[in-house]
């Protein structure tokens, strides 16, 4: 299996990777376009793009988009995350061509026909009101403002509701036209898939799209904050931030390995100590994401009114004893999940097409698996505890907290419980 990457005369990419004895291909179109790129007045608008997408185009209707994959029982989709939107498919191997061509269609051709627009609208303001009613959802998005305050970083995804309202046409087609050149696409595709046909193909489709030099997103600042919502709910929520490492930066891994052994299953310290101890909580987890130039160390639990104040103190405990006696066999164990779930991951073809699109948005290039490995297997306990004591002791924080939280400590006090 060998990855192979071409780039058109016009910047738009291309990277696959034959995967043999599958009988099936996952491909898609990232572009590097997401959240982050948009002024306040837009946020919302690159989620409400891709929901349009299916929409209908110059050549198909909505349904005709649909039925075009699903009459050879294939599957299409799309999603929008704070760097990227993706707009991808998984079909038979034979069938690989026409999903180029609906993805293809649906980024080249759209009409965003004003009926469909009002009626999409109203589905995305329903989504942002479950989003809204689904507490271990919102507290994220809060949290996440509180990070990076005033910042697009920090905004929803989803936008703000009266953004949401008054978009029209020319707005969709204003952010595609600064966004959705050649050179902010990856096509990227596994599994029965041919490099050499898939280059012919997007030469096809994309090589007379003209370059354009779209906006650089802002540097990205953690700010920190708390935000306190109160509300009666059966469950206090709590999410804790602190800052980490970029996806870039030489400590990410180290990053990762630590969050797994301090949240990241049944066997970590926060699980064992908090849930299986002491009984104050059915859900409790640490979880690592990265930006270009920043990222998040994020630690998350539900629990009681009367008992949020607790977990929240000895979730600062652990954080502090990780720094003092984090062991080489919870490292151990941590580099094996995290190894474990890279290569399981790459028995999907949908994995593997995911990966290759973000490696070739980060890196320009996707790392051989074995590179990415090495890296994980270098990082030691010594490092871990050095970056548990980072994290513990004086890294900036942000803290969401939701529902019966009026006894929960605030920011403040966890911040010179850190520092005691």
């Amino acid at each position: 299996m060998t990855v192979q990457l071409t780039t058109l005369k016009n910047g738009f990419r291309v990277v696959s990777e034959n995967v043999p004895g599958l009988q099936s291909a996952s491909l898609g179109i990232w572009v590097t376009a997401g959240g982050r790129n948009e002024r306040l007045e837009q946020n919302g608008i690159a989620h409400f793009l891709e929901h349009m997408a299916f929409k209908g185009t110059k050549t198909r209707s909505a349904l005709q988009i649909a039925e075009a994959i699903e009459d050879v029982g294939g599957y299409i989709n799309a999603y929008t995350s704070r760097e990227v939107t993706a707009y991808y498919a998984r079909v038979l191997e034979n069938d690989t061509r026409l999903a180029m061509d609906v993805v293809g269609d649906i980024l080249l051709n759209p009409i965003f026909e004003p009926k469909e627009i009002e009626t999409e609208r109203h589905v995305i303001l329903q989504e942002i009101g479950q989003a809204l009613d689904t507490p271990d959802d919102v507290i994220f998005d809060w949290l996440q403002e509180q990070a990076y305050g005033g910042q697009a970083l920090g905004r929803t995804i989803l936008g703000e509701a009266a953004n949401v309202k008054g978009f029209g046409r020319d707005d969709l087609a204003a952010f595609v036209a600064e966004h959705y050149g050649p050179g902010q696409m990856i096509l990227s595709a596994a599994g029965a898939v041919d490099h050499e046909a898939l280059v012919a193909q997007a030469e096809g489709l994309f090589g007379g799209m003209v370059p354009r030099l779209a906006p650089v997103a802002e540097n990205a600042r953690f700010t920190g904050g708390e935000i306190r919502r109160e509300k009666t709910l059966e469950q206090a929520h709590m999410a804790l931030a602190f800052e980490g490492p970029g996806y870039r930066d030489p400590s990410f891994y180290t990053a990762q390995i630590y969050s797994i052994a301090l949240g990241g299953g049944m066997s970590s310290r926060l699980f064992q100590e908090i849930r299986e101890k002491r009984g104050l909580c059915y859900t409790i987890f640490s979880q690592t994401g990265a930006y270009a130039e920043t990222g998040l160390n994020t630690i998350y639990a539900g629990t009681s009114g009367e008992e949020v104040g607790e977990l929240a103190r000895l979730t600062i405990d652990e954080m502090k004893r990780a720094a003092d006696d984090m062991s080489p066999e919870e490292v151990a164990r941590a580099r094996a999940q995290m190894k474990a779930g890279l290569l399981m991951g790459l028995e999907s073809s949908s994995s593997r097409a995911e990966r290759m699109a973000r490696m070739v948005q980060i890196w320009g290039e996707v790392p051989p698996i074995e590179e990415t490995v090495e890296k994980i297997d270098n990082v030691t306990t010594g490092d871990v505890r050095d970056f548990a004591e980072k994290m513990a002791a004086e890294a900036p924080a942000a803290l969401a907290l939701y529902g019966p939280v009026g006894s929960a400590p605030g920011l403040g006090e966890l911040q010179a419980q850190r520092a005691a």
